[in-house]
């Protein structure tokens, strides 16, 4: 449905939802990750997201996010977005972990 509204006659997927799409996947990443065990992944930023070619109805998203720094908790990643090994989007994500009380 986000289709029909962004933008009529020219649908494209909306950034947010390419960000978000990021998001989860850096945060399972995270979760994943044996020093945040028991713990869940919270995501606390965003950073020099750019996007370079729109996403069509239809297009296949590939997501990697590779952990570049982790302290105390906190860590930073770097995640680009792929339509047919053409790079689509890219930002540097950051992320908390807290501890499930």
């Amino acid at each position: 449905p986000f289709f029909q509204g962004h933008f009529p006659g020219h649908p494209v997927m909306p950034g947010v939802l390419i960000v978000e799409a990021m998001a989860q996947t850096g945060g399972v990443l995270m979760f994943s990750k044996e020093e945040n065990k028991g713990k869940i992944p919270l995501f606390a930023g965003i950073d020099k997201a750019r996007f370079k070619k729109p996403v069509y109805p239809g297009d296949q998203l590939i997501i990697k996010v590779e952990i570049v720094k982790m302290v105390r908790g906190v860590g930073k990643a770097k995640a680009e977005v792929y339509v047919d090994d053409n790079l689509v989007a890219f930002a540097e994500l950051l992320f908390t972990a807290v501890q499930i009380s």
